[in-house]
């Protein structure tokens, strides 16, 4: 049993390592925060510019970045930062941790991070990706002994975050965005219902209305 996402925050930084990586996931619960007035920022380690077959990554990365920044207006996100690191390569970057800290230094008033999900699966036999899990390691060792919330997005869910319609809609639109990526991942199916089926895939309803998980990693003040 989930408990109830905590309130007592203002400023969320959401860390993933490419775009559309918040919109597979979190995006309702973006569209709920920032409905509250909450602040919620995005910093994407790279530019996603490997994810396209066929597509140069200087054609690439450029593309799927406005994708991203057009899918974080659907959900009140404008603040939007790109590292520039290496799609696909992550692991190999010297001190991930210590870039990822060096970012969140210019979010010095966030006190809720959220970050990429670390566990090998996502569901049995649906794998993590390894830029997945090592931007989730980097978050999480980057804000080690800081006095904030931090949360992991994946299917361990701990608390639950209650949202609307309004929200699960805001979502599906936020990730039909990122058109062309969606294009060339399933060319026969429209990005609309792609889109709506991986919003319906981590929405539970089990509780009669919409809610997502995620998963503690530290609360806090402890």
């Amino acid at each position: 049993m989930t408990e109830q996402f905590p309130t007592d925050w203002s400023h969320a930084v959401i860390v993933v390592a490419h775009p559309d990586d918040p919109e597979y996931g979190i995006a309702h619960a973006v569209s709920q925060w920032t409905r509250e007035g909450r602040r919620v920022s995005y910093l994407l380690l790279t530019s996603g510019e490997a994810g396209i077959q066929g597509m140069e990554p200087a054609e690439c990365g450029p593309l799927r970045e406005e994708e991203q920044r057009r899918a974080g207006m659907h959900v009140g996100v404008t603040d939007i930062e790109f590292l520039g690191l290496p799609d696909s390569r992550l692991s190999d970057v010297d001190d991930l941790a210590g870039k990822v800290a060096e970012a969140l230094t210019r979010y010095a008033d966030a006190d809720l991070i959220v970050c990429s999900y670390r566990g090998p699966e996502y569901a049995p036999g649906i794998p993590n990706q390894p830029d997945h899990i090592v931007t989730g390691e980097a978050t999480v060792a980057a804000v080690a002994g800081r006095d904030l919330w931090v949360f992991e997005a994946g299917p361990d869910g701990t608390d639950h975050v209650d949202v609307d319609e309004q929200d699960v809609a805001a979502a599906v639109a936020s990730l039909a965005e990122h058109r062309v990526y969606l294009e060339v991942l399933d060319p026969d199916t429209p990005v609309i219902e792609q889109a709506r089926a991986q919003v319906d895939r981590v929405t539970d309803r089990s509780a009669g209305s919409p809610r997502i998980s995620l998963g503690l990693v530290h609360a806090a003040g402890k």
